[in-house]
């Protein structure tokens, strides 16, 4: 024991030892000062007095006018006292006792873990909790409140006659967590109460009952496990349901086909390993007793729209990388199967789907090689598309997203560039490529005769050429594309005491021979539906988006680059240029079956415009404007436009988008929205935010939203309210209301509410 005072007197009558002015004594990892300290050899009992503070080894901090405690500090009594724990939890009472070194009780007690102000100590913390007795078992790491109120900023809100909590120190106990609220029409009004299982350090268990008003008794259990090098979750959830005339008719959720369907189930699993510090495995799975069920209830980790189950094995290795994996995409909707506009039954299972790249660090003839090869296998029960011969002979979704039946396809890429700098600053780099695919096409007989209605109809507008099918339904193909490419770039710099300014100016050529199967049904288009040409993809050497359509012909891409940077911060970036078909047939001129290339301004030999162009300014303002642009008229195609602020506590973004109407893809209107989002922190903790996106062409505002909310290091408190309307029904809205409450060591309380209503 190490002992530090001004005076130390000696009474060997009494056998009291009294230590006086500015005493320090250091044992067993314990700290106490004071300013007089007095010890009994015979009780073994210290009496501690004026400005006493106690530090133990976990870094709790004891202050009080006067402690009498054993010389182990294990028992003892204390006045007028305040302890503050490691991780800044605060207690108070106007007395305590501590006994068998690990219990302490707390008499007209208070706790909190919220710091106390600095400038006015004495003012009530945002939240707190009195009581009339408070006992906190340190080994047991459990604190229990006897005759409690809970007060926030300074009013009491609740009355518990006894309730317990885990102890400051822990970050995982057995016992209820809070309990949250919801409210639906469909479901009625729900309370949720979870109970936690800390069954050991490395797995838990979370068992959870909710119960609505309308439907009666969910429960649900989710059980995690972890290992050193990953982990795993299983979650199961059910429910008998009252009240399935709730929902909407022939709807999922009611019941398939006017049969009502009261028990409804899932279960889901989840998990990630590291098998080594390159390779990783993990799964992904949910089954239900129908479509919706999840996202109807709720369940967390499984509400997603479009749940993807999955199980694949990752390798990354510097710039190289592996990945094989197994998919199965379910959509949750309410529309029944039968339904024309159901889009669950007609996703695909991808058995397997695999990339594989590899760069070598060694140069390759003095450039850089790059291998890759994808493959697929696809099956789907059901054609994705339109639903009726007479749909499509009167002009109704003339295109097919998936074929039914089953197809697949290898593909195998090579590319070479080497990058040469002249002494005049010409930058030229080489390209070679070679792409070889094989791949078969098991498609239905009813695919084929719809395939080739939708080529019937295709074929009747002048303004385009619809695709063919074979007659037989079985197809295999091989296929190939080589390229031969040259990109120049040529930067030249201009600056100046203030200011320095970049313009590259680029021209590419791409020689190949024509894309093959165009238009043919042996070579469903599953991978290269979403296309967009714009400025970010002008100098792509294929512009398709995936591996099933490969850009043929000859082409070159001329434009510009941009960049300046100035004075105080400024800085601005731009691009603008054009594509050429210089030989061959063009691919984006060619169809498939979604029409992938119709209307993306590169279906002429001469393309539209693309530009963008950027600023960015010290001031936390930032402007950015791209577009794409008639190569005869400069008409805008599709454009848009983004603004962004953000400087202190004023946060706002606003974004204006138009993309002209596209017939053949699918798109029969023009689309033209805005939407801005806005927050702004005041008063120092706290926020309001605010959203919404107004449809131009509908003149509708389709999403609004509000929302307020505080935070600091012990409390956080958030209310919000949204509304979604139907763009093509103004008075089908759905609105959304939601708080949640947080408390730092107590836990958090949540309620939602989502109500449908329609005034017509």
């Amino acid at each position: 024991m190490l002992l530090e005072a001004d005076t130390l007197t000696y009474d060997n009558d009494s056998q009291i030892v009294t230590a006086a002015g500015r005493v320090r004594i250091d044992y067993g990892g314990n700290r106490l000062v004071a300013q007089r300290v007095s010890y009994d050899q015979n009780s073994k009992r210290l009496l501690a007095e004026g400005d006493v503070e106690i530090v133990d080894p976990q870094g709790t901090r004891v202050t009080s006018d006067k402690i009498d405690i054993t010389d182990d500090f294990g028992e003892g009594f204390l006045n007028a006292l305040r302890i503050e724990t490691a991780d800044k939890t605060y207690f108070a009472a106007e007395s305590a006792t501590r006994r068998s070194g690990r219990v302490t009780t707390f008499n007209n007690g208070v706790y909190t873990a919220c710091a106390p102000c600095e400038e006015k100590p004495d003012k009530a913390p945002i939240w707190r909790i009195k009581a009339r007795k408070i006992i906190w078992d340190g080994q047991e790491k459990v604190v229990r409140f006897e005759q409690s109120r809970f007060e926030l900023f300074g009013f009491p809100i609740a009355y518990f006659p006894v309730f317990e909590t885990a102890d400051p120190t822990v970050k995982r106990k057995s016992g209820f967590l809070i309990p949250s609220l919801t409210q639906s029409d469909e479901l009625g009004t729900g309370v949720t109460v979870p109970y936690y299982f800390a069954l050991s350090p490395t797995f838990d268990l979370t068992v959870t009952g909710s119960y609505f008003t309308k439907q009666g008794f969910l429960g649900q259990a989710e059980w995690r496990q972890r290992f050193n090098n990953g982990e795993y979750s299983i979650q199961v959830a059910g429910i008998n349901q009252k009240e399935p005339s709730a929902f909407d008719p022939n709807t999922v959720d009611s019941g398939p086909e006017g049969d009502p369907t009261e028990g409804r189930a899932m279960v889901g699993t989840r998990g990630q390993f590291d098998i080594n510090p390159r390779w990783t495995f993990g799964w992904d799975y949910l089954a239900q007793t129908d479509k919706n069920f999840s996202k109807t209830y709720g369940i967390a980790n499984f509400a997603k729209s479009v749940q993807r189950n999955q199980a694949y094995l990752v390798g990354l290795d510097d710039r190289n990388y592996f990945d094989l994996r197994a998919m199965e995409f379910k959509v949750q909707e309410e529309v029944l199967d039968s339904n024309p506009d159901a889009r669950d039954p007609k996703q695909p299972l991808a058995l397997p789907s695999f990339d594989y790249s590899i760069t070598p660090d060694e140069p390759v003839f003095g450039g850089e090689l790059n291998l890759d090869v994808n493959a697929r296998a696809i099956k789907r029960d059901e054609l994705d598309g339109f639903t009726a011969l007479s749909d499509i002979r009167s002009g109704n979704d003339p295109f097919v997203r998936g074929l039914d039946g089953d197809n697949g396809r290898i593909t195998g890429e090579a590319e070479w560039r080497k990058t040469i700098i002249t002494d005049s600053g010409l930058v030229i780099t080489p390209i070679l490529a070679f792409q070889a695919d094989a791949g078969y096409d098991n498609a239905s007989s009813e695919s084929i005769d719809r395939v080739n209605a939708m080529a019937d109809r295709l074929n009747s507008l002048s303004e385009y050429q619809g695709p063919t099918a074979d007659a037989d339904v079985v197809s295999e193909f091989n296929r190939y594309m080589a390229t031969l490419g040259l990109d120049l770039r040529w930067p030249v710099l201009f600056s100046s005491t203030s200011a320095t300014h970049i313009l590259e100016p680029t021209a590419q050529v791409f020689a190949r021979p024509n894309e093959q199967y165009v238009g043919d049904l042996a070579i469903p288009n599953e991978d290269a539906q979403s296309f967009v040409f714009d400025a970010t993809t002008l100098f792509e050497r294929d512009k398709f988006s995936g591996y099933d359509r490969i850009e043929g012909g000859t082409r070159a891409n001329v434009g510009f680059r941009y960049t300046g940077t100035f004075g105080g911060g400024w800085s601005t970036n731009a691009i603008f240029g054009q594509s050429y078909q210089l030989g061959g047939e063009n691919s984006f001129d060619q169809p498939d079956l979604v029409n992938v290339g119709a209307y993306s301004g590169l279906e002429t030999d001469t393309s539209d415009f693309v530009a963008l162009a950027g600023l960015m300014t010290p001031v936390g303002l930032s402007l950015s404007a791209s577009g794409r642009f008639d190569e005869e008229s400069f008409d805008m195609r599709r454009g848009e436009l983004k603004a962004g602020y953000s400087q202190g506590p004023l946060s706002l973004t606003a974004r204006y988008a138009y993309i002209q109407e596209q017939p053949l893809y699918g798109f029969d209107e023009d689309r033209q929205e805005v939407r801005g989002t806005g927050s702004l922190r005041f008063a120092q903790n706290w926020t309001v935010l605010g959203s919404g996106t107004y449809d131009i062409e509908k003149s509708v505002v389709t999403n609004r939203g509000i929302g307020f909310g505080y935070d600091d290091e012990c409390f956080t408190f958030n209310v919000s309210y949204a509304e979604s309307v139907n763009r093509d029904d103004e008075d089908d809205v759905k609105k959304t209301i939601g708080f949640n409450l947080s408390f730092r060591t107590i836990g958090d309380f949540g309620s939602s509410q989502s109500l449908a209503q329609d005034t017509n």
